[in-house]
């Protein structure tokens, strides 16, 4: 059984704000999976109708086999969710807090008590459980909202852009947390994210959201293969007629498939990059092009992201 499952949902808010405009999903049990996408592009909206919150314009999604329109009460009883902004009571303890959860959801005094135990050691918060949460760094409450989510041993849980904020050390906390989860529970989970490495490492198999639309899907590996080139970047920056210039000799290299000029750069896709780079050098430099630097790269994410959009995600996330 899919552990999430779309076909052609739909939120339109006005005629003219389609902020998811016809996706797909089938999702097994047990994976990670990603939602890449920079803000504004539907990845929260997703998430709303797919935990019930918001109610589709059209098309239909079920969570756990149940449908989220019709079997509202029952999806919200399966699912965790931790949303973007941590909802947790500076005044109380992070014991308090998963017992309150706990309670919410009918558990037994004893059983909830040793669920929040043993969520409080998963997430590292054994020592600060006691503290007041207000106390907490940004780390500590997003970890504390991920154990809430848990607390009812929930097999799908959705964190919608869970480390957004966060420092380094804090994000890869997160992170191992998720795939403990995953591993030794089988924890479905479906993580919305902005972060290209969020996606890349964590992500069994992602979609990348643009403007309301599903562009890509895959698992990361077949994601960056699909480009099926290498990448190379000619920065230009004094000369935005150079750039204008170089785009149009490039597209005439052989071995080019494609060439997008984005910002200060000519992002050229071409295959064998190591061998057509001293070609590209001696086209440009031949043509009086004033290039700042030239560099050389495998795909990654971004790229895919580039070549589906015309734009980087960091430049649409701002």
């Amino acid at each position: 059984m899919s552990a999430i499952l779309a076909e052609g949902l739909v939120k339109h808010f006005t005629p003219v704000i389609r902020a998811v405009d016809g996706i797909d999903l089938d999702i097994p049990e047990g994976q990670i999976f990603g939602f890449l996408g920079p803000n504004g592009s539907g990845k929260t909206t997703t998430v709303r109708m797919l935990t019930t919150l918001l109610r589709p314009t059209a098309g239909r999604a079920e969570v756990a086999g149940l449908d989220v329109v019709r079997q509202a009460s029952e999806v919200r009883r399966k699912i965790g969710v931790a949303l973007q902004d941590v909802g947790l009571d500076d005044l109380q303890t992070g014991r308090e807090l998963l017992t309150l959860q706990g309670r919410l959801y009918a558990l037994e005094g004893a059983h909830v008590r040793g669920r929040a135990e043993h969520l409080l050691d998963v997430v590292d918060l054994k020592e600060s459980a006691d503290r007041p949460i207000k106390t907490y760094s940004g780390g500590m409450k997003r970890r504390l909202d991920l154990a809430a989510s848990l607390i009812h041993e929930p097999k799908i849980v959705f964190l919608d852009e869970p480390t957004t904020g966060l420092d380094p050390i804090s994000r890869e906390s997160i992170w191992r947390y998720v795939r403990r989860l995953n591993q030794e529970e089988g924890v479905t989970f479906f993580l919305t994210t902005q972060y290209l490495e969020e996606a890349d490492r964590l992500a069994g198999e992602l979609a990348i959201m643009s403007l309301g639309k599903i562009v890509a899907q895959g698992t990361p590996a077949q994601l960056k293969a699909s480009i099926g080139t290498d990448v190379v970047t000619v920065r230009i920056e004094r000369s935005e007629d150079d750039r204008a210039r170089a785009e149009t000799l490039l597209r005439e290299q052989a071995g080019v498939e494609d060439v997008r000029t984005v910002e200060d750069s000519v992002v050229v896709y071409v295959k064998d990059g190591r061998r057509a780079l001293a070609g590209i050098i001696l086209l440009l430099d031949e043509a009086s092009v004033q290039v700042d630097e030239v560099s050389l790269a495998h795909p990654t994410l971004d790229d895919v992201f580039l070549r589906k959009t015309g734009q980087h995600i960091e430049e649409t996330a701002t």
